[in-house]
């Protein structure tokens, strides 16, 4: 397979300081567009005595207030948008599940622009014009499945639009397609392991040699086993619909070190999620966005709520950010004690007799929370293996987080699969 640095593009070829000046330049008009022509911006920007011109460093940008996703709730449905809603070609949109959807308007511009980042992605990632891709994240208002499908077409790749879903049939595919991508959520992807193996068909013999997984967060450990099991590259894809989708940024299959961010056009920061400070690189905090190129919706500052850090480029000029720990809102206050669903997932996918699938229950005995990790055994486990990997969980857990949590071991494929994001946490408590 020829190196991927040998394909880059000609962002990806641009030395650091040619970077820093086409990022100042990019910023500076989005600024304006931005405050130009939606009345949020103008609004905000006048309430903090800032004006556009008032950035003419990178560390200005610091000075600028923040937009968060209530603020695209709040201005719903196209109180965001920066051009009249005849020149918006396509829209996404969040799932609403928990108030108001978030809505997002691309122009021909910003459709064409998606396509080519995530065509950089999969490049970047080890694909080729020519390779098959089979796309199993879902269509329809969620960006995923568009964004991977227009994006594997933009690079000259033949695209098997499979979405979500109707597992079995899925693997059928995958064995008489023969695809050498795969790109879908990784908690999905373990859900197609396990139906290979169910259909005795041993996922390491397909014609798969990488998969690309975003959309949720995972772990190194759901990398080595998903490698171990299928023999490929696990690489990781990250993108909000809010941003533009998947293509913000992208690991590289020849360092698997990091998601490399497309900053020639999306500017990171790293924040304190409490008191909105810029952390020095390097710092763990919450991922911050600002859009360079965007027509139809450009975002300030975006606050993401991922948690994550900022680090130097390898296998390109840009900056990396580490694997997404988790999400600021995601967290679990336990008794006191800060936990995230991927601290018990690392801890699940290292114990023997039990699957990689779990989820976590939050209850509440009299005026205390209290947390259940069921996990699922592994099919040949024994009643003995189970009790064991139990107990092995529930030591670990107390160990390295520092909270008593009770685990049950249950069935094989007892627990819900998950053709999307994964529903990890499911909160019992009770409401007032």
């Amino acid at each position: 397979m020829a190196d991927a640095r040998d394909l880059r593009d000609e962002g990806e070829r641009l030395g650091l300081d040619a970077l820093r000046t086409l990022q100042l330049k990019r910023l500076r008009a989005s600024l304006r567009h931005a405050y130009t022509h939606v009345p949020f911006y103008r609004e905000a920007f006048d309430k903090a005595g800032l004006h556009p011109d008032d950035c003419r460093d990178l560390a200005d940008l610091s000075r600028f207030p923040f937009t968060t996703k209530a603020d695209l709730r709040e201005n719903y449905p196209y109180g965001m948008f920066a051009v009249p809603r005849e020149q918006v070609r396509r829209i996404h949109a969040s799932s609403g599940t928990t108030g108001r959807p978030t809505v997002v308007g691309y122009t021909e511009n910003d459709l064409s622009l998606w396509a080519d980042l995530v065509a950089r992605s999969i490049r970047a990632a080890g694909g080729r014009p020519g390779d098959t891709v089979h796309v199993a994240y879902g269509y329809g208002l969620f960006t995923g499945g568009l964004g991977a499908h227009y994006g594997a077409e933009r690079l000259g790749c033949t695209v098997v639009p499979a979405s979500g879903g109707m597992t079995s049939r899925q693997v059928r595919l995958i064995q008489d397609l023969r695809p050498g991508i795969i790109m879908v959520t990784p908690s999905y992807m373990l859900t197609l392991l396990d139906e290979f193996e169910r259909q005795g068909v041993d996922p390491r013999g397909t014609s798969l040699r990488v998969g690309i997984f975003g959309a949720e967060p995972w772990t190194e450990a759901m990398r080595r086993e998903i490698e171990e099991r299928c023999a490929i590259d696990a690489v990781d894809i990250y993108g909000l619909s809010e941003v533009i989708g998947p293509g913000v940024a992208q690991e590289c299959v020849e360092t698997k070190d990091g998601l490399h961010v497309w900053e020639d056009h999306f500017y990171p920061e790293i924040v304190d999620p409490l008191t909105g400070e810029v952390l020095p690189e390097g710092e763990e905090g919450e991922l911050v966005f600002t859009s360079l190129t965007k027509e139809a919706m450009p975002v300030i500052r975006y606050r993401t709520r991922d948690l994550t850090r900022l680090l130097p480029g390898t296998a390109r000029v840009f900056r990396r950010m580490r694997k997404v720990t988790g999400r600021s809102d995601d967290m679990i206050v336990l008794r006191g004690v800060n936990l995230f669903p991927t601290q018990i997932e690392e801890i699940v996918l290292r114990t023997p007799g039990v699957a990689p699938h779990f989820q976590l229950r939050l209850t509440r005995e009299g005026r205390l929370d209290a947390l259940t990790v069921r996990a699922e055994a592994r099919p040949d486990a024994t009643p003995e293996d189970r009790d064991t990997a139990a107990r092995a969980i529930a030591a670990a857990v107390k160990d390295g987080v520092g909270v008593s949590v009770a685990v049950e071991v249950v069935d094989p494929e007892s627990l819900e699969r998950s053709v999307g994001k994964l529903r990890r946490v499911v909160d019992l408590r009770p409401r007032g």
